[in-house]
């Protein structure tokens, strides 16, 4: 686990994804879904793990026992409304824990307490206080949220506190529930709680910003400012609508801007991507190439003045290593606009030094490729420098696609890299499932789905579906695409593009062992 900088104060890490992720539409999970993502938020060094809401489901019960007869280090909390029903159902599903927390929750804005509580600031206070201190004669570690604190009166949230703290809570956490308040706001409301609420340095403050104006991280980190000593969020920020706050990113700000903010957490930053990509795998939502810290290009240049730059000092375009948060390290990406400096670079990595001349005439060429696909590969340079393309590999020439009672079967015909005709049928549980085994029983190349996604390019007439798929062949990654007005037949060009990727690397490996001989 990374150690915080020496005399660096903590801010204790509260992870939602089992919960508040959980309920991010299409991200729900099985109770052995969420042991193994709690296994690896105690990995990455979590504080403190939300299980789930017991009374909502059985299978939030079932996952919060499994959890807790495993997990001993973390503090396991659960959310429970300020109902007695609620709160009896969440002490008899934390019995497991080693280190039990029971989070409780009302609204507390004007709007919340007219339209969904129907109660006024007296019956709130009562509540507040009533439902408090029946979780706390329960559970030692309860946590209480004044739901929709960032549109409640600060006066009253100020009062929301003081009634909590009093009835024994130990943590007082003043969510953006909707996203709505920006960082000078949330700080001043944060610095003027804990300012006027007695007992407030008893306790600590915790923030839970959503993200729908795309603020959750920048309020998340104003809090912090304010005096909140606990931040609230998910891995990759999945959640309600827009999401929560990103937890891998207040921790690489934490650690990268260490001598601004003097705050660090007890993150293992090298399980950050690890981390992310088993949660992009267990719900099947994968984030965006550009996503700060995680995403796969968050390390990868292709511009050649910023590849020049690299190529100086990776100081130049980079802020923090990427290994320190779980990548091999940084990416060239070799496309159209990429430098004749990152492409000799690549060239040398892969053994081969030019001179100006054969540089030059291997650069056109490169420009060339550029004009046919999107990204050249180490594959594709060295076809280049054995003076050939290589073969063109298999190509579609037909296929069929149909139902066979709940299975689908599909019909492949591809021409091979001599220009014979390969015939290839196989079943799968869909379509695509299908395809892509006809294609494997094809080429003779077997490849591990990852991820797969396709969307529309292009607007109207002129729109085109293109497949992104990510695979896995002998413990490799690799990522192809396909382009076509037709998405099961872009599908299987994604699938080609990676079969013949590899198919030219063994023919450079088989031709250099012949060259050797």
């Amino acid at each position: 686990m990374n150690t915080p900088t020496i005399n660096t104060p903590r801010i204790t890490i509260f992870d939602t994804t089992l919960r508040d992720g959980e309920q991010s539409p299409g991200c729900s999970m099985t109770p052995p879904q969420k042991l193994v993502m709690a296994r690896a938020l105690a990995e990455l060094g979590v504080d403190v793990i939300e299980t789930g809401f017991p009374a909502s489901s059985q299978s939030d019960r079932e996952a919060m026992a499994l959890i807790g007869r495993e997990l001993r280090e973390p503090v396991l909390a659960v959310l429970s409304r300020c109902l007695p029903g609620d709160i009896e159902t969440s002490v008899k599903a934390l019995e497991a824990a080693a280190k039990p927390r029971l989070h409780v929750f009302l609204s507390t804005s004007p709007l919340h307490r007219e339209h969904k509580l129907r109660m006024n600031k007296e019956q709130v206070l009562e509540s507040v206080h009533k439902h408090v201190s029946m979780a706390r004669g329960y559970i030692d570690d309860v946590e209480f949220s004044a739901e929709d604190a960032t549109r409640t009166e600060l006066d009253f949230l100020t009062e929301v506190a003081q009634v909590a703290i009093a009835a024994g809570a130990r943590t007082i956490n003043l969510p953006d529930t909707v996203g709505f308040t920006t960082p000078e706001e949330i700080r001043a409301m944060f610095q003027h709680v804990i300012a006027n609420a007695a007992g407030a340095d008893k306790v600590v403050f915790s923030t839970h910003c959503h993200n729908d104006l795309g603020l959750a991280v920048a309020n998340s980190l104003a809090a912090i400012e304010g005096g909140a000593r606990q931040v609230e969020g998910s891995i990759n920020g999945i959640g309600e609508r827009a999401g929560n706050c990103a937890l891998e990113e207040i921790a690489m700000v934490l650690k990268v801007r260490n001598a601004f903010y003097n705050f660090d957490t007890g993150f293992d930053t090298r399980r950050i991507v690890p981390t992310s990509q088993l949660l992009q795998r267990l719900v099947g939502m994968p984030v965006q190439r550009n996503k700060a810290i995680v995403g796969a290009n968050a390390f990868a240049h292709e511009s050649g003045i910023h590849q020049h730059g690299m190529l100086r000092n990776r100081n130049t375009y980079e802020i923090m290593h990427p290994q320190d948060v779980g990548w091999a390290d940084t990416q060239m990406v070799l496309g159209r606009h990429s430098g004749r400096a990152a492409v000799e670079a690549r060239l040398r990595a892969l053994g081969y030094w030019l001179e100006e001349e054969e540089l030059k005439l291997v650069f056109e060429q490169f420009k060339n490729v550029c004009e046919q696909q999107r990204v050249v590969t180490d594959a594709d340079l060295q076809a280049l420098m054995q003076g050939t393309s290589g073969n063109d590999g298999y190509r579609l020439a037909s296929m069929t696609i149909s139902d066979v009672g709940s299975r689908a079967n599909a019909l492949v015909e591809l021409s091979d890299p001599e220009g014979n005709r390969v015939a290839e049928t196989a079943q799968g549980d869909g379509p695509v499932d299908a395809l892509f085994a006809a294609l494997s029983a094809a080429t003779g190349i077997q490849l591990t789905l990852d991820s797969y996604h396709v969307h529309s390019v292009g607007i109207g007439a002129d729109a085109r579906g293109e497949a992104n798929l990510s695979v896995r062949h002998e413990g490799e990654i690799l990522e192809g695409t396909g382009t076509s007005r037709d998405i099961i037949e872009a599908s299987a060009l994604a699938w080609l593009d990676v079969t013949n990727r590899l198919l030219r690397q063994r023919e450079g490996v088989d031709n250099e062992e012949a060259v050797s001989a």
